[in-house]
């Protein structure tokens, strides 16, 4: 199955792959790979060819976040542009999360912005070794909303207060250590991990790993209400039209230093005077 910017593989019965098959973008997401995954993750969860699913990218990266086009188009959104756009994420990572078959998230390359919220709704996560991950929000003047509620789910506040305010690039083993992978592969593995972990899972039953994936949702639940998907979906909208954003997406699209950035300090006055200095 293909629908060009998503392919549907089924590498044994019971096994579905998603690839996100937009490699020569990186995989970066856009209006319209965000509607297709969220419209296959729908039609895959009453699928009876689909026992377990696994989500993988084509190409150099898993998905390095929004596309640059896309992001240049949000510049010129109205507040309730950005709003119903913000939607359109939070309903995908919804749908992705209350999956009610096992996911399997095995990923490469990079793994940016909101392809960390896709990993952290996957229930076991696989990383090639070599791949690197960034919740690179705040570097262009704007906050990690929609995916907060699942990221924060995964690694914590500990590890959430770290990423979500350095935007640093962080390694696949920094990546298992905050919980958001479960295990690093050599990346000739890393697809064979995961059919290899989804033909085990296909050895228990279905209305069984269902249920479970309920109680665990209901054990350590992710705020998925009404209200606080509005919150989020509130707050980028807010952030993305305000001034600071809009100063910071333009000296990123213009590849100017964002103009929070302070002037690099002058040393030449404050050189130490030792012994060998004086008269």
């Amino acid at each position: 199955m293909m629908d060009t910017i998503v392919e549907i593989t089924r590498p044994t019965p019971g096994i579905t792959v998603l690839w996100l098959n937009r490699p020569e973008k990186h995989n970066a997401f856009d209006p319209a790979l965000i509607a297709t995954i969220h419209r296959l993750v729908e039609t895959l969860r009453t699928d009876d060819h689909t026992r377990v699913l696994i989500l993988a990218g084509r190409g150099k990266s898993f998905c390095s976040g929004a596309d640059l086009h896309y992001m240049k188009s949000m510049v010129n959104y109205s507040l309730e542009e950005n709003v119903a756009d913000a939607g359109r994420l939070a309903a995908m990572l919804q749908a992705l999360h209350q999956f009610p078959k096992p996911v399997i998230a095995a990923v490469h390359g990079n793994v940016y912005a909101g392809a960390t919220g896709m990993v952290a709704c996957a229930d076991i996560v696989f990383a090639a070794d070599t791949a690197r991950f960034c919740i690179s929000e705040v570097k262009l003047g704007l906050v990690p909303a929609v995916i907060s509620p699942y990221v924060m789910a995964r690694m914590g506040p500990h590890f959430a207060r770290r990423y979500f305010l350095t935007a640093e690039v962080f390694d696949a083993t920094a990546a298992q250590t905050a919980g958001l992978v479960h295990e690093c592969v050599a990346p000739e593995s890393l697809m064979d991990k995961a059919v290899q972990t989804a033909t085990q899972l296909l050895n228990n039953a279905p209305g069984a790993l269902a249920a479970t994936k309920t109680l665990i949702r209901e054990l350590v639940p992710v705020p998925n209400s009404e209200l606080m998907t509005q919150y989020t979906c509130e707050l980028i909208a807010r952030v993305r039209a305000g001034d600071e954003a809009q100063a910071g997406l333009q000296a990123f699209f213009e590849k100017q230093p964002a103009p929070w950035l302070l002037p690099e300090p002058d040393n030449s006055a404050s050189k130490h005077t030792g012994p060998e200095d004086a008269p």
